[in-house]
């Protein structure tokens, strides 16, 4: 092992913005104090209950992603595990989510854009 998972960093061109969406999808502390991080307008944090901090960098010129054009490709995505993927979807549509991949009644996940274009799954747990 050469180290560990320290966060994840997705690039966006508000980086509050986004770490708010998050916040309102996972719960968690936006800007919580932490010595590794020095915070400010292109630099935000998420730490997560389970100990998982996700990071948001602004970028000048952020082009996101455009699933699934290769071009343009994801780049990561996030999968998060639901109970209701109806309710889950309602919920991260009335956040700004959108749809990208509505899925059918055989499938256990859908594929979403966060506000920024970044791709996220919601899977059934």
């Amino acid at each position: 092992m050469i180290g560990n998972l320290q966060c994840v960093v997705l690039d966006c061109s508000d980086a509050l913005e986004l770490a708010r969406f998050y916040r309102s999808l996972l719960g968690g502390t936006v800007n919580q104090p932490d010595p590794r991080w020095s915070l400010d307008d292109n630099w935000t944090t998420l730490h997560l209950e389970t100990g998982m901090v996700l990071t948001f960098q602004g970028v000048d010129d952020h082009r996101p992603p455009q699933w699934p054009d290769p071009t343009r490709p994801q780049q990561f995505h996030l999968d998060i595990g639901v109970k209701d993927l109806d309710e889950a979807q309602r919920q991260v549509l009335a956040l700004g989510a959108t749809i990208l991949d509505p899925g059918d009644a055989t499938r256990c996940w859908r594929v979403y854009a966060n506000p920024a274009g970044h791709p996220f799954c919601l899977v059934w747990e």
